[in-house]
């Protein structure tokens, strides 16, 4: 991984919370590639919800490729889909 790559992760880190979040992300990225990154989050989500590929494809509008490439991440990728998922699940519990 490139000095950059390691620089933008802790220029991420350091973000509060999720409006910090955004407004970085809007400046970083282009609106379209905002879309893709939402899109794919969506997928991966969808996912591991244990929906198929024609009802996340049906819902969402992304491609078989995209939904393959993300479920390839998810499942044999460096584990950040899996962090993120999970962390957000027990967020969710906690608040029950």
């Amino acid at each position: 991984m490139s000095d950059a790559a390691r620089e933008l992760g802790a220029a991420v880190a350091s973000l509060r919370d999720a409006d910090e979040a955004l407004r970085f992300l809007r400046d970083l990225c282009t609106v379209n590639e905002l879309r893709e990154f939402a899109a794919r989050w969506g997928v991966a989500r969808l996912l591991d919800a244990g929906t198929s590929y024609h009802e996340i494809s049906e819902r969402t509008g992304a491609s078989s490729a995209t939904i393959s490439r993300v479920n390839q991440w998810l499942r044999y990728g460096r584990d950040g889909y899996r962090l993120v998922l999970d962390r957000q699940a027990r967020a969710r519990r906690r608040k029950r």
